[in-house]
Formats: structure tokens, C-alpha cells, sequence
């Protein structure tokens, strides 16, 4: 008899996306479930989208395995993350980006790599095709982030993953969402100095599906900046104080 899997709960925070986000969905299900036999949930948190994101969403839930949470007021993408990842309730949890440039056939590489000395398996993009600005800021401020934290990994904000409940709880335990604009540079800085066994391999990433960032625009690099390295600081005398 074929052992049953166990379904992995997939986290992807949504805003405006309504062009683009039922053919992601549909890949991933696709690819990863009835073809790769590996059982998903998405786990849809909507962040106050002004465009056809939360219909197109509404009747994906009668066509997919889903479980929407939506708000109408925006909250933040660091918000969004963190309110999926609390809706959900598998053993392991997935994480993706809901603009398609993470490639679903990834997700069953991930998944092979969960074990039992393993908290933690995390994507790195080879290569990234991202704009080159916002490679480029990725670039200079993973060189103070590594001043602060203990962290080796290739792509600390790769935002392809797949995390054990037990470690995603030590997470959470924390006061994340410290940095607004770095979410996955504060988590893992988070799942290292909890000592999650984390591992890495490389992830295929894509160009957006459609559209294009609104957050790094050149003339909000300076700020950006300003608050990464000023919640830098905050993060670190947190995780000092907890140890």
C-alpha cells in the first residue's frame, strides 16, 4: 500500500494580482499535487487589494484546495506573511511569493529535502532575475547584515522555503516584522539564532508573471535603507537580550 502524504499548508501573501494570481495557483497545483502526488493547501492572506485580486481569489477557493484570509485595509507585506503563517496547521509549512517567479517543480525538491535532523530547508535563486536595483540594494545591505548576524546562507531573502512547525513556532515566538521591508533577512537571522538545522539548494526564479514592484523604486532606496539598518540594530538587541 502507497503511504499517504501529508499535506503541506503553502503560504502566499497577496496584493494586487488579480492578471496573474489564478495561473499561479493553478501551476502549483498542478505541478506540485496531481502530478508531483505531493498534497497542498494554499494558505491566500489578500492585503487590501484595490484591483480584481480578492473575486478572481473567492472563485479560486471553489476550484482549489484554499483557505483565504482577506482584509480590506492594506497592512503590510511583513503582516500578511505573518497572518498566513498563522492560519495555518500542518506539520511542515510552505512559503511562496504569489507574483510566479518561483518554479513549483522547486517545491517537490524541497520537500525531498525534509528529514529528521532538518528544521528548515530554504531556496536559493539561480539565478536571481530580479530588477538590478533592487539586486544591487540586496547586494550592499547583505554585506552589514552579515556584521550583525552569524549567517552564511547564499540568498537570506529568498522567499522560497519550507519550515517544521516546531521551528516556525520558535519563530514566531519572537517580536517579528521588525523589518518592514526585509522580512525573510529577520527570519532567518531569527531561525539561526534559534538554531534551526537549516539546509539550501537552488531554486529556479522566474520574471514576474505580470506587473511590476512598487517597493523599490529609486526614490525610496534611501529610506528603505535607513530603516533596514535601524531595524537591524532593534533585531539584534532583541535576540542578544533572549539569549
Amino acid at each position: 500500500m502507497t503511504a499517504v502524504l501529508e499535506t503541506i499548508d503553502i503560504v502566499l501573501p497577496v496584493h494586487n494580482e488579480g492578471a496573474s494570481i489564478g495561473a499561479t495557483l493553478r501551476e502549483f497545483h498542478r505541478v506540485v499535487m496531481l502530478e508531483g502526488g505531493q498534497p497542498i493547501r494554499f494558505v491566500v492572506c489578500e492585503d487590501g487589494s484595490s484591483d480584481d485580486t480578492v473575486p478572481v481569489l473567492q472563485a479560486l477557493t471553489r476550484e482549489l484546495p484554499l483557505k483565504l484570509i482577506s482584509d480590506p485595509v492594506r497592512k503590510g507585506y511583513s503582516r500578511a506573511v505573518i497572518d498566513g503563517f498563522l492560519g495555518t496547521d500542518s506539520s511542515w509549512v510552505g512559503f511562496i511569493d504569489s507574483d510566479g517567479q518561483c518554479d513549483p517543480a522547486d517545491m517537490l525538491r524541497l520537500a525531498a529535502l525534509r528529514t529528521e535532523g532538518v528544521d528548515f530547508v530554504m531556496g536559493w535563486r539561480n539565478p536571481r532575475r530580479d530588477v538590478w536595483i533592487r539586486k544591487a540594494m540586496s547586494g550592499a545591505f547583505g554585506i552589514v547584515y552579515r556584521m550583525f548576524f552569524g549567517v552564511t546562507a547564499k540568498d537570506p531573502s529568498c522567499p522560497y522555503l519550507l519550515i517544521s512547525r516546531a521551528g516556525l513556532e520558535k519563530i514566531l515566538g519572537g517580536n517579528v516584522g521588525i523589518l518592514k521591508q526585509g522580512f525573510w533577512w529577520e527570519f532567518l537571522a531569527r531561525a539561526v539564532a534559534a538554531r534551526l538545522r537549516i539546509v539550501e539548494t537552488p531554486v529556479r526564479h522566474r520574471p514576474r508573471a505580470a506587473g511590476e514592484t512598487q517597493v523599490y523604486r529609486p526614490t525610496k532606496v534611501p529610506r528603505i535603507a535607513a530603516e533596514h539598518l535601524i531595524g537591524l540594530v532593534h533585531l539584534r538587541r532583541e535576540l542578544d537580550g533572549r539569549k
